[in-house]
């Protein structure tokens, strides 16, 4: 049988990546996502299609001097379903980095599936802009 999780198991799997995050704790933050969750950044190029590539982007911006100093959560939907869930909301981020301090809102949808020891684990992150916001990171 094929558990659906709760509304309160994304939640809390979504914070964790969320907060982690948020205090730009890199072992924390990459813990959430499975080896091979992929990822869909507007800033980017291209598709990273491993946590490991995603990783080696996210060394490179903490060398820079890059970290996170804020991040908020709103307008916050869960969507589940046997073996997984959506999660969507707006982010805000502070940052501070080599080039100065910068903010942007941006939408995002995390989908996660049930692990195999019965916790959630992100297979996918999707960052999108809000028109009209300041939104270029």
């Amino acid at each position: 049988m094929t558990t659906t999780p709760t509304e309160a198991e994304v939640l809390a799997a979504a914070d964790a990546i969320i907060e982690a995050f948020a205090a730009t704790d890199t072992g924390a933050y990459f813990s959430g996502f499975s080896e091979d969750a992929s990822f869909i950044f507007h800033p980017e190029p291209a598709r990273l299609d491993s946590r490991a590539s995603y990783e080696a982007l996210w060394a490179g911006w903490v060398a820079s001097g890059w970290r996170v100093t804020a991040c908020s959560s709103t307008d916050r939907i869960v969507q589940t379903f046997p073996g997984g869930a959506v999660f969507s909301h707006t982010v805000a981020t502070s940052i501070d980095s080599a080039d100065g301090p910068d903010s942007y809102i941006e939408r995002e949808s995390i989908i996660f599936r049930v692990a195999e020891t019965g916790g959630l684990v992100a297979i996918h992150e999707h960052l999108s802009t809000v028109p009209g916001e300041g939104s270029e990171a």
